[in-house]
């Protein structure tokens, strides 16, 4: 999902704007936050309850995007 919505609004895997189009950034506050640094962070929370998952997304191309705080799962403890 992040990956297509970045392309369509010009973002690069390191959250900095590289398109070429106005039209790319008049909603682009839909699903990015604009940080100090010029870079664009996904809105998102990402939950589940397994850590590997969250492992698997933040190892991913597009991993650096997310902040770190809003990677959210849950423990088993048997």
């Amino acid at each position: 999902f992040w990956e297509v919505i970045s392309d369509e609004h010009g973002i690069d895997p390191s959250g900095n704007y590289v398109g070429d189009s106005d039209l790319q950034l008049e909603r682009i506050s839909v699903y990015y936050n604009e940080a100090s640094s010029h870079k664009y962070v996904p809105r998102a929370i990402l939950v589940d309850l397994e850590p590997g998952t969250m492992d698997s997304v933040r190892s991913g191309a597009f991993g650096h995007l997310f902040r770190p705080d809003n990677f959210i799962f849950g423990l088993c403890l048997y």
